[in-house]
């Protein structure tokens, strides 16, 4: 988010994974909570079922509920997989990524640098959160706990995101 704002961005959409997951939960208050800070609107959240397919869909109904002008020129998608469905419906309607409209994804699925454009993404370390979990877990075991059992210190610490710029985001001049 902000390297959106940092781009000049200040209506940026939100298309975020389903409301039942707490990952989707965590990224749209992330999304709230940065915009706030920026003094900027929160638009209400497009929401999606982490596949490529429903980002197609929340495209081509964003495309046709805009009738030529979407009121955005970014946005936040909660994965790779709906960003990638996004770009397709864009790019279908002729408008222009990044020229007309910006957009970010989330997860660096080995995929997304090979998208056209290719995609600016969060990317998260997998495995490295995976061992830790794992170490957590044996840890909990060898002290005869039940893993059930763990508290909040005893979780592993968060994995820092690391934002990967690729082609997908213009600065608002040359953007809607």
């Amino acid at each position: 988010m902000q390297y959106l704002t940092g781009q000049g961005h200040r209506r940026i959409l939100h298309v975020a994974g389903p409301p039942d997951w707490n990952d989707a939960q965590s990224r749209l208050r992330a999304y709230e909570s940065e915009l706030r800070a920026a003094a900027l609107p929160a638009l209400p959240p497009v929401y999606g079922d982490w596949t490529a397919e429903s980002g197609y869909e929340a495209g081509r109904s964003l495309v046709r509920a805009g009738q030529g002008n979407l009121g955005f020129s970014a946005v936040f998608s909660s994965n790779d997989q709906m960003a990638l469905g996004l770009i397709h419906a864009f790019r279908e309607a002729g408008l222009d990524v990044p020229r007309d409209v910006s957009v970010v994804g989330f997860d660096d699925i080995p995929e997304a640098a090979h998208f056209w454009p290719p995609l600016t993404t969060v990317r998260q370390a997998f495995g490295e959160l995976g061992k830790r979990c794992v170490a957590t877990l044996m840890e909990a075991i060898g002290r005869s706990e039940d893993p059930s059992s763990v508290t909040d210190e005893m979780v592993p610490a968060m994995v820092a995101p690391q934002l990967i710029i690729r082609d997908s985001v213009a600065p608002v001049s040359t953007t809607l």
